[in-house]
């Protein structure tokens, strides 16, 4: 093999330098500038999309803050407006229930009245009644008809006495 000859060794050593340093100066010129290139570009866009994250984030996060804060006073106005209705229920309620309990003092107030001249007009027909029992009985068993003026202070007298 002509490689293993030591008599060679010094030629390949040259032929290999030169080589060496043609293919590194060819890289060096054409393909380090390209990826330096490359690198620069994708490294100028992760920085750009940073910092449109990093906008966007902000922008999010405003958004968010504004939401809560419109939330918030949503929730304040529920509350007062459910505060303001319960009162003008209450007040509404109250109204109703004083004249619910003035119609039904009326209503009781007639209807006692109702009842006293009911039982006027009972005691007056039991009066009456009386008079006539007691005129009857005593008719039967003494025979004649006393005066209705004498049963009728009788039957008064009774009243009164037994209340």
């Amino acid at each position: 093999m002509p490689q293993l000859d030591i008599s060679t060794y010094s030629s390949q050593l040259f032929w290999l330098a030169i080589t060496f340093v043609s293919l590194l100066v060819i890289i060096w010129r054409s393909a380090v500038p390209r990826i330096s290139d490359a690198l620069e570009t994708r490294q100028r866009r992760i920085d750009d999309n940073t910092s449109k994250a990093n906008e966007f984030k902000k922008e999010a996060e405003a958004a968010i803050e504004a939401y809560e804060q419109v939330l918030a006073n949503a929730r304040a106005d529920a509350q007062s407006r459910i505060a303001q209705a319960h009162a003008m229920l209450a007040v509404e309620a109250l109204k109703r229930e004083e004249a619910l309990a003035s119609a039904l003092n009326t209503r009781v107030a007639v209807a006692e009245a109702a009842i006293a001249k009911t039982m006027t007009e009972a005691l007056d027909s039991l009066r009456e009644v009386a008079v006539a029992v007691a005129t009857a009985a005593t008719e039967r068993l003494i025979g004649k008809a006393p005066p209705n003026s004498s049963i009728s202070a009788a039957v008064d007298n009774a009243i009164k006495v037994r209340g």
